[in-house]
């Protein structure tokens, strides 16, 4: 079962955790500012340790995709 997924109409089609509207890039974002494992699992009760296994998996592998995602958000955001 592929645990990170991509649907057009689901998180703009940005990859996101199977069945779920988290996308992997804010996951990355969080832990990039040094939230732990067990943080991200009390804030996001639906997710499990998989879960985030899986999103560290598929940043290790698509790694400029993300931190562009990231870039992207933080600029869009910066003025809020």
């Amino acid at each position: 079962m592929n645990m990170v997924e991509r649907i057009n109409e689901v998180c703009f089609g940005k990859p996101r955790i199977r069945n779920t509207r988290i996308p992997v890039w804010l996951l990355v974002s969080f832990r990039n500012q040094g939230a732990s494992n067990q943080e991200l699992l009390r804030n996001y009760p639906s997710l499990t340790l998989n879960d985030l296994r899986a999103a560290w998996d598929y940043y290790t592998n698509h790694k400029d995709e993300i931190d562009q995602e990231i870039a992207y958000q933080h600029s869009v955001f910066r003025g809020f």
